[in-house]
């Protein structure tokens, strides 16, 4: 069993990979936070409200987080999810209780009362969880894994030539994170490109109930700007991690540059990336580089149709 927390910024593959979770025996959800990102934090928490509200899990601790960026006023924001987040989906009006504290005290309240036990699944900016490390330090030593949905490690960029969307959001964040955690498991768009919604995954959601066919609705839209499904990659990894494979490593991120703002650069023993000039630094970063696809969107589908 794999207890987790969801760090995201609902968008629609953050929505697969919320429902992905809530329709799996070894994942318990303990709670969901959220931080600006695809769109305004206002937006994308009422996204979450909504999409719980819809699976009728309003147990689920659901708690905000950061508005803005460690060092800007205010982050990129992507047109793939529609200036809603959600394609333009409508759902549901949501009852879900308001929750008073702060996304980086749950994050850090959670984990330090469960050592060992939680594993981070982080499917935006990395804000929320280096604040958190930032402010209790201590929490890189209980835990269990960072398991991180960001960089392009051996690939281009996809929102820039050198920086996917969510390192280039906050690459200040995401330098903390990669520098001081203990050990981070990142899926990157070395392996998201190839979470193919083309590959068969609408089709049968559209057969399926309520959740499903909003889920196809919202990936049929989302997939005319970009078809991958990059966050389900995170909790599809906890769950079957047989289909996956990639290579130790430790990983960087600029942060000063202009031109390569929001890079991850990558370093491990044999990748034609590794600089011979630079550094080695301890190789705690498991950096997946491939996964089975056909296997993948069988997973998220046959999950989600029985939601």
């Amino acid at each position: 069993m794999n207890k987790i927390i969801i760090d995201c910024d609902p968008g629609v593959d953050d929505a697969v990979a919320i429902f992905l979770a809530l329709a799996s025996p070894e994942i318990e959800l303990i709670g969901i936070t959220t931080v600006a990102g695809n769109v305004e934090l206002e937006k994308v928490h009422n996204n979450a409200r909504q999409l719980l509200a819809l699976a009728n899990r309003q147990d689920i601790p659901l708690v905000k987080g950061c508005e803005r960026p460690l060092m800007s006023k205010s982050g990129s924001k992507t047109h793939v999810h529609g200036t809603d987040g959600l394609a333009g989906v409508l759902l549901p009006a949501s009852d879900y209780p308001n929750y008073s504290g702060h996304a980086v005290d749950f994050i850090i309240d959670t984990v330090m009362s469960n050592p060992g036990e939680i594993t981070l699944c982080t499917i935006a900016s990395l804000t929320n969880i280096a604040v958190a490390i930032i402010k209790e330090p201590k929490l890189v030593d209980n835990v269990k894994d960072i398991v991180v949905m960001g960089g392009a490690a051996f690939t281009q960029g996809n929102i820039t030539p050198a920086a996917e969307f969510n390192f280039y959001v906050d690459p200040h964040a995401a330098h903390i994170v990669f520098d001081s955690a203990r050990h981070i498991t990142m899926l990157g768009l070395d392996v998201t490109s190839k979470a193919d919604i083309r590959a068969g995954l609408c089709s049968p959601l559209e057969k399926g109930g309520l959740i499903a066919q909003t889920v196809a609705e919202m990936c049929r839209r989302y997939a005319e700007f970009d078809p991958f499904l990059h966050d389900p990659c995170v909790i599809a990894y906890l769950i079957q991690p047989e289909i996956f494979s990639g290579i130790d490593g430790s990983i960087t991120i600029e942060y000063e540059s202009n031109k390569l703002f929001g890079h991850s650069f990558a370093y491990t023993s044999t990748s034609i990336n590794h600089d011979p000039k630079a550094k080695y630094n301890e190789a705690k970063c498991k950096i997946i580089t491939d996964v089975d696809t056909s296997k993948l969107i069988s997973l998220i589908t046959e999950r989600i149709i029985n939601l």
